[in-house]
């Protein structure tokens, strides 16, 4: 069996890109982004890229590199805040934006690694995220047809994998990774640690290997701070 373990973020990558894509990319705020291997998709030239992910990075960080080099087509998101290129590339007409309820992005991507093509939600009812979807009444209470999101390629970040592919996040970074690890056809994982086989306790596995084709150990974990927040120092008396 071919050794799931790369020497590099580009070796990865190597095979499975290719122009018009789409990929989903974990991450929340700037927490649980693939950080290593986004600058190989930039270095890759690909282009007309349909992008999921919660938010599409910060100033100089995660995807925002993917759209200050003009790869990426269509974003399919929830938090588009803090991100003054893509609102600008937005109102300019030069990206199509998908913006979905939090909660409903996050369940038509678990959808989608569950083989559950469509779902009903109470969210959005009434409001333009429900215009052109079908609405129907359960128990006297309108819900709005939601569709699965599935991706050619998902890039996530982990703390620690073990040669089988078998997963550890640690606190935040469990974010969207674990669902988006279900729903792409090909999984790539960048982590913090390869552990020997057999070191995890199988109840401590947040992510079976199954779902994961390639790892790779990460070279970039800068973990930034999105915006730091403080109390005043108390003076002395």
């Amino acid at each position: 069996m071919a050794s799931k373990i790369f020497t590099s973020p580009a070796d990865a990558l190597a095979g499975i890109l290719f122009d018009g894509m789409t990929i989903m990319s974990g991450g929340f705020g700037l927490s649980g982004n693939p950080e290593s291997l986004i600058p190989e998709i930039r270095a890759s030239g690909i282009k007309q890229l349909t992008v999921i992910s919660n938010n599409a990075g910060a100033d100089g960080f995660g995807l925002w590199m993917l759209l200050e080099s003009r790869q990426v087509k269509k974003m399919i998101s929830s938090y588009v805040g803090e991100n003054k290129l893509f609102e600008q590339q937005y109102l300019s007409g030069e990206l199509d934006l998908e913006l979905n309820p939090q909660g409903t992005l996050a369940e038509r991507i678990r959808a989608g690694g569950a083989g559950i093509p469509a779902f009903y939600t109470k969210t959005g009812v009434g409001t333009v995220v429900a215009e052109g979807k079908p609405v129907e009444a359960f128990e006297g209470e309108d819900y709005v047809r939601e569709t699965w999101l599935r991706a050619d390629l998902s890039i996530i970040k982990a703390w620690r994998a073990d040669p089988a592919g078998n997963l550890m996040f640690r606190k935040t970074a469990r974010n969207f990774n674990p669902n988006m690890a279900t729903a792409g056809k090909i999984t790539v994982v960048e982590v913090e640690e390869i552990m020997p086989e057999g070191s995890f306790d199988p109840d401590c596995i947040h992510t079976p290997g199954i779902y994961v084709d390639r790892i790779v150990l990460s070279t970039i974990n800068e973990k930034r701070i999105e915006k730091l927040t403080t109390r005043p120092r108390e003076v002395a008396a």
